[in-house]
């Protein structure tokens, strides 16, 4: 297998032409046995965002920044190869994507399994989606030694949280898959232990597994995916997964352009899920004193205030005062 080439340049579109590069520059497959009618396919990836204030109205982020996602960085390879699983630590790449979206550790890692077990054939990536519900897509390649795809793309802002699919096998009983749709739920990376999407940096020590967020995991009540009325979270994201014809790979672009990023809003239908947010209150404040004319009942009064106001058809806010009579303390 051919060594994959890194090349060592800054920002944005420093990282992005490094992705093009690896993938221009493709590792030959190991020569195995055939598993699938034939050796490679070629497939048409399309990532659509579902983040919609409608389907997590709870502390759904309006701005500096607003709802997005990152890039999204996937990789062809074998089965005995990982960029991250569930229940499993984080690597320092992982770590560095999820929390910041620096993608230079993860392409190092991606490098150095490609070169020393060989089980890495082709890396590449798709532009940002710059709204919470959106489009963006690419193109890829597998072959019968590495039919499997991950991917990974975070969720912006977030303190450590990112969705993606490990390990996806193309090849079925000795035929490539024709059509793959997977819905995509969160996960927390267990490197930062924000409960809220703008929760500041909080590492977390020690580092914790990659696990699923749902909607009652964590369990606490300042978590911005905490609904606990909902027996699942809806997605948050799809894939979809096409096989192309075509022998033609078009090369990344490293900007946006309207073919490949697709703010749709509305238009995705699946957006348009209710999930209802019930009122929160804080807890009662203390009694206050007891005022009243002496010889007679007094009253003493507590308040409490919102925490979130109810969205969709949640249940709506308790009372926020309350009285109570009392045998005054100082009568007048």
């Amino acid at each position: 297998m051919a060594k994959m080439s890194y090349v060592h340049t800054k920002g944005l579109l420093g990282w992005l032409a490094t992705l093009s590069v690896l993938c221009r520059i493709l590792a030959m497959p190991v020569e195995v046995d055939p598993e699938c009618s034939t050796t490679s396919a070629k497939y048409v990836l399309v990532f659509t965002g579902m983040w919609s204030q409608t389907a997590f109205p709870k502390q759904y982020p309006m701005y500096r920044p607003p709802a997005q996602w990152s890039h999204l960085i996937g990789v062809t390879h074998s089965s005995d190869y990982h960029i991250w699983q569930k229940n499993e630590f984080a690597s320092n790449g992982v770590r560095e994507f999820s929390e910041n979206g620096e993608a230079w550790t993860l392409m190092k890692e991606v490098q150095a399994a490609g070169e020393r077990i060989q089980s890495v054939y082709g890396v590449f990536s798709t532009t940002t989606v710059v709204n919470g519900t959106g489009q963006t897509s690419s193109e890829f390649e597998v072959f019968t030694r590495h039919s499997f795809l991950s991917f990974i793309i975070r969720i912006v802002p977030s303190p450590d949280w990112f969705v993606g699919v490990d390990s996806l096998n193309f090849c079925e009983a000795g035929h490539w898959k024709e059509n793959i749709t997977l819905d995509l739920f969160p996960y927390d990376a267990g490197t930062d232990s924000g409960f809220t999407f703008s929760s500041p940096n909080f590492e977390t020590i020690p580092q914790e597994k990659i696990t699923e967020i749902t909607s009652s995991f964590p369990s606490h009540p300042a978590n911005s995916f905490y609904y606990p009325r909902l027996k699942h979270l809806p997605p948050i994201a799809r894939v979809t997964l096409t096989k192309v014809k075509s022998n033609h790979i078009f090369s990344l672009p490293l900007e946006p352009t309207q073919s490949n990023q697709i703010p749709t809003g509305n238009e995705i239908g699946h957006s348009l899920i209710n999930t209802p947010l019930d009122c929160e209150v804080s807890a009662w404040s203390p009694w206050g004193l007891c005022w009243g004319k002496c010889g007679e009942s007094g009253v003493m009064h507590r308040t409490r205030y919102i925490h979130l106001h109810p969205a969709n058809n949640g249940a709506a806010c308790p009372p926020l005062e309350e009285d109570k009579t009392c045998d005054p303390d100082n009568c007048v």
